[in-house]
């Protein structure tokens, strides 16, 4: 087993506008729990597109919602990627030791006068609606205690995805000042994903479908900071059923790190591999090796959900929604 690769330099600064583009992938888990068949499609699509391309790809922790983290779980998930024959080329990097980073952009975008207190709570958003109206955008509220917001001065909503074409979102949530660092002091996931794949150079993201509406928000905030954005694909979502996502909240069960080649195979299988070709491959290394010689972003199925019924340990039924 090849071992996790930790002397790479840190680096601290957000590289200079203009660095030339090379593809850089990464796979972003939340240390929240063990990785599910959900989370395997995602690092899987992510770390072939990354490897067809000739390019890099890195692992993430975003484990910057520190009440959320599961002690141990990130060192589980590293491991269960090196079962599955998924090896970073990169240090491993986790957001919870980038404060200095998120801190540096705040204050940019604060001196700018992008940034104001807001005092909204949910339950006040949604009775004005379910959408943030600005609300606060002119007021004058402390900044003590409160949720920090970012004007929406790029508003976005439609981007081309690498997979699904056009994208639309909503008016209101393109229209939307998000948060940018919440009530409790964290950075919020909007603000610090964008830092993160600007420092990181990160020239493609490939990930799950259920993230089509914050891409937009952080298609945004990269022209706020005037950094070229990623290009994007957005793979369709594992349910249990319509709108019932596999994830850790929902319980859904964790892959075996023992066993490796039902899961790996049922996720190319997913994701629009031809399930007669890779039932004949018997090794990790193989069937890798094959999906990425083979893999075209063409054949990836067009859907924003499929569901997913596992059989029994190694079999899985798909149904697209």
């Amino acid at each position: 087993m090849q071992t996790p690769k930790t002397s790479y330099p840190e680096q601290t600064n957000l590289p200079a506008l203009g660095t030339p583009p090379i593809y850089r992938g990464r796979f972003a888990p939340s240390p929240s729990g063990s990785l599910h068949f959900g989370s395997l499609i995602a690092a899987l699509a992510s770390y072939i597109d990354a490897k067809a391309h000739h390019g890099q790809w890195l692992v993430r922790m975003e484990d910057i919602d520190t009440p959320r983290v599961v002690l141990g779980a990130a060192d589980e998930i590293l491991t269960t990627l090196e079962a599955y024959g998924l090896f970073w080329d990169e240090k491993v990097v986790y957001q919870s030791q980038r404060h200095h980073l998120y801190q540096e952009v705040l204050a940019e975008l604060t001196s700018a006068g992008n940034v104001y207190p807001c005092i909204c709570t949910r339950k006040q958003i949604k009775q004005r609606g379910g959408f943030y109206d600005n609300h606060c955008r002119n007021l004058q509220n402390p900044v003590e205690s409160n949720a920090l917001r970012v004007r929406q001065n790029y508003p976005i909503n439609q981007f081309k995805d690498g997979l699904l074409g056009k994208v639309s979102i909503p008016e209101q949530i393109a229209q939307e000042d998000y948060i940018v660092k919440r009530r409790d002091g964290l950075y919020a996931y909007q603000l610090v994903v964008v830092v993160d794949d600007i420092e990181q150079q990160i020239s493609h993201v490939v990930r799950g479908a259920d993230l089509l509406e914050p891409t937009a928000r952080q298609l945004s905030l990269f022209k706020q900071l005037h950094h070229t954005p990623p290009k994007y694909l957005h793979v369709p979502l594992a349910v249990a059923e319509p709108g019932f996502k596999l994830s850790k909240q929902n319980h859904a069960p964790a892959i075996d790190n023992k066993a490796p080649l039902p899961a790996l195979k049922a996720a190319l299988s997913f994701l629009g591999f031809d399930s007669t070709e890779l039932s004949h491959i018997d090794t990790v290394v193989d069937l890798l090796s094959w999906a990425t010689t083979v893999y075209l972003q063409t054949n990836l199925p067009q859907h924003r959900e499929i569901q997913v019924n596992q059989l029994n340990a190694s079999e899985y039924q798909f149904q697209p929604l």
